[in-house]
């Protein structure tokens, strides 16, 4: 829930707006003085302030310069009722989002509300990103094709060429996207995703380049409970820089509104009268074959073109398999601090079984497979091969026979110990980790089943 700081010197503004803002389930709290304002910002964080310009102790603008100086600052949108263009102006180089005349308007104060607190969001998630990089560098591997990568983000990132990144689904593709806006010239504005292929076609449009008067899906006019307005991601980006994931899957009319935003900066969101100018560095991913999709008439060519100044290649994780021992150091230590573990290591031979494994699903696959692995062995803090899925080594005893036929294991008593411990470890599943309802679904006695877990390395909480 977001918290608003209202702070006008008149009691009854602070009153309406706090019943209003309440009622669209902010949290509010209220102040008439710049001096109880600022005591309130830092006692707590706030992430909109409405801040009126008269108040009887301070000036609100000089008021505004020392909140945006803060350690985590909130958005402060300017109140008044002595309006200019030379305050406004004013306001906006001073850090203000936006600014409101009064007599306010409810559904502009809504609206601009709405969007400062998003705005914020937006912010801390691309300062938290930032001091994510600083701590574990951009891209993770030694490898040759990873370190060509690095050295390509090092010469490309501080231009404003368009990118386009190839690579199957999970390689890592939006990492790389952020690593370029990270060390970018437009790195301390924000970075706006958009994943085409999870939006609905009646909807695309609406999320790239925004609405306004009501006009957006579902319709309706303005009072009826939908928002009168929305910013689109083409909107939000303005300034830093625009993630479009699998633009592959854009439909050809889209397709076409996106080229002209792309060679006009600028748009109309539907139902406006006036377009949007923005400066926008886009970066576009896709694990289509783009040349392919353009020769069967699915991706306009002009597009691809525009897209295409600087193109990426993010290989596979089986082309790159040295790079795993790294990645499991790393997936290990994100998820032994998410989930309170103490230093949890991984065996040799855990590992080179985890490089014999043909990884379909690339970079993601392996991340999920690490925390599945913690959580499932709370109590252990080194993982040995035992405690891998039994895909994982099945696969990988295939490949190490070259002919994916025959033994897949060293001995019978390892293949033995592995389907067992699968094949409990899906049984618990089932009972949601219920060891007695596992062992009646077994047809073991409980004593018997957790011997079993015991010897087999498996330890889940009943």
């Amino acid at each position: 829930m977001n918290h608003v700081l209202i702070v006008d010197d008149e009691q009854e503004i602070r009153e309406s707006l706090e019943s209003i803002l309440r009622e669209e389930e902010y949290l509010v709290t209220t102040a008439a003085t710049a001096t109880e304002a600022m005591a309130l910002l830092r006692d707590a964080p706030y992430d909109v302030v409405l801040l009126d310009v008269w108040l009887p102790d301070r000036d609100g603008l000089d008021a505004l310069g020392e909140i945006r100086s803060l350690e985590h600052p909130p958005e402060v949108v300017i109140i008044s009722g002595h309006g200019t263009i030379e305050a406004a102006v004013k306001a906006t180089k001073l850090g203000a989002y936006d600014f409101l005349e009064k007599p306010l308007s409810l559904e502009r104060t809504l609206v601009v509300l709405k969007n400062a607190t998003q705005a914020r969001k937006l912010r801390e998630d691309n300062a938290e990103f930032a001091r994510q990089l600083a701590v574990k560098g951009t891209v993770t591997g030694q490898s040759v094709p990873m370190k060509a990568l690095r050295q390509q983000i090092k010469l490309m990132a501080p231009t404003n060429g368009r990118v386009l990144i190839y690579g199957e689904s999970g390689t890592g593709k939006e990492l790389i996207g952020r690593a370029m806006h990270a060390e970018s010239l437009r790195k301390d504005r924000v970075f706006v995703e958009l994943n085409c292929a999870a939006i609905p076609e009646d909807y695309i449009e609406t999320e790239l380049f925004g609405y306004r008067n009501g006009a957006g899906p579902g319709g309706g006019a303005p009072g009826n409970g939908r928002p009168t307005e929305k910013r689109g991601t083409f909107e939000r980006a303005d300034g830093g820089t625009l993630f479009l994931d699998e633009v592959g899957d854009m439909s050809l009319k889209t397709q076409a509104k996106v080229l002209r935003a792309l060679d006009e900066q600028r748009f109309l969101p539907v139902g406006a009268s006036h377009p949007v100018h923005v400066d926008v560095r886009v970066i576009a991913a896709t694990n289509k074959d783009l040349e392919e999709e353009i020769a069967r008439g699915n991706f306009r060519e002009d597009l691809f073109y525009r897209l295409n100044v600087i193109p990426f290649y993010v290989p596979p994780l089986r082309d790159r398999k040295e790079d795993i021992p790294l990645l499991v150091k790393e997936f290990l230590l994100e998820f032994g601090q998410q989930y309170g573990r103490a230093r949890v290591e991984m065996s040799d031979d855990a590992l080179a079984t985890l490089k014999q494994y043909h990884w379909p699903g690339n970079v993601r696959e392996l991340r999920n497979l690490v925390e599945r692995v913690l959580i499932l062995n709370p109590k252990i803090q080194r993982l040995d091969r035992k405690h891998l899925p039994a895909l994982v080594y099945r696969e990988a005893g295939k490949t190490s026979n070259g002919n994916g036929r025959g033994e897949e294991f060293a001995t019978l008593l390892e293949a033995r110990e592995a389907y067992e411990r699968d094949y409990i470890l899906k049984k618990l599943d089932e009972c949601h980790g219920n060891v007695s309802r596992a062992a009646e679904g077994l047809g073991l006695e409980r004593s018997h089943l957790y011997r079993k877990m015991k010897a087999l390395g498996v330890t889940v909480k009943e």
